[in-house]
């Protein structure tokens, strides 16, 4: 049985976009002032030994939405400005941004635009030469055949993913350990798929399962609200986090099954019931941190402001 405690709060910030406590907090705050960068990170209150830094800002990113990492430290971004939706008669303007730090400073020094035109992209993940993105009903797979890092290719690898509710749409793409592309979608949305293995349906939330290379989707886990977190341990073992539920983080495996799913003999529940609501998730394994950090899981607990830091075990 896995079980799971809250260790520590306030970790890193790679896209310091973020609004100190402070100016949230105030709902009656009528006039907005205008970021300062500085004064953000130096409200930060940071976990003893550690620091932040600022990777990237406005403008070389704008309205980040899901990153990815290559393997070549270039840091892949897909961001919205029509987000929520798009206004009648606009154009699709999104764009999937690359941005590196070409001087091993630690700051981001350059940033291109490798593809645009697309809409309301939600989730981007590097692989088979190309860029997979999750772009609205379908799944995308944008190459750049000329090497000039400017997608020229573009290829709709699946479609007839549901956009109700278009913070729920298909988002969080991250490859698995055993190859297959993990997509997370939300509880508003019905999608229908169309394969060469036959139809695939997911309504509501859960976590679908794609290989690439015959093209096989399945449903992988169903339920939860609106899961913006998934991360496989040094183990292969799955876990994910709920950005409106409450129970923290919640161990998935095939098949498995949580609050929201319907028509099932047994729903699942988190691993720390009553824990605030959170997105994102990222399992340390870095040589940069200690070893009483490895294996333990960062999470964003976003209405308290705060990075937070779980320890699971058996």
């Amino acid at each position: 049985m896995m079980r799971s405690s809250i260790q520590s709060a306030t970790l890193t910030a790679l896209l310091a976009s973020t609004i100190s406590a402070s100016v949230i907090a105030q709902d009656s705050l009528r006039t907005v002032p205008s970021p300062d960068i500085t004064k953000e990170i130096a409200a930060f209150t940071v976990a003893e030994g550690y620091e932040v830094s600022l990777f990237a800002s406005d403008p070389m990113i704008a309205n980040p939405i899901n990153m990815h990492w290559d393997d070549r430290g270039r840091l892949w971004i897909v961001g919205s400005a029509v987000y929520p939706h798009i206004i009648p008669g606009q154009a699709a303007s999104d764009s999937i941004t690359v941005i590196e730090d070409t001087n091993g400073d630690g700051v981001a020094d350059k940033s291109h635009v490798f593809a645009d035109n697309l809409f309301i992209p939600t989730g981007v993940a590097v692989g088979d030469g190309g860029v997979y993105v999750a772009n609205s009903t379908e799944l995308l797979h944008l190459k750049d055949t000329d090497g000039d890092m400017r997608a020229d290719e573009t290829r709709v690898v699946l479609s007839g993913f549901g956009t109700e509710d278009t913070h729920h749409i298909l988002h969080s793409l991250r490859w698995g350990y055993d190859g297959f592309l993990y997509m997370n979608q939300s509880i508003y949305i019905h999608s229908h798929i169309e394969t060469p293995h036959g139809p695939r349906h997911l309504n509501a939330g859960g976590v679908w399962k794609y290989r690439t290379d015959t093209m096989e989707l399945e449903v992988f886990t169903r339920g939860l609200v609106n899961s913006w977190g998934h991360h496989f341990d040094t183990w292969g073992q799955s876990f994910q986090t709920d950005g409106a539920g409450g129970e923290g983080i919640n161990y998935v495996f095939p098949g498995a099954a949580f609050m929201t799913a319907k028509n099932i003999p047994r729903i699942l529940h988190g691993l720390n019931p009553g824990s605030p609501k959170h997105s994102g998730l990222e399992i340390i394994s870095g040589s940069h941190f200690p070893q009483d950090w490895q294996g333990t899981m960062v999470t964003n607990d976003f209405r308290g402001h705060r990075v937070v830091r779980f320890k699971v075990e058996e």
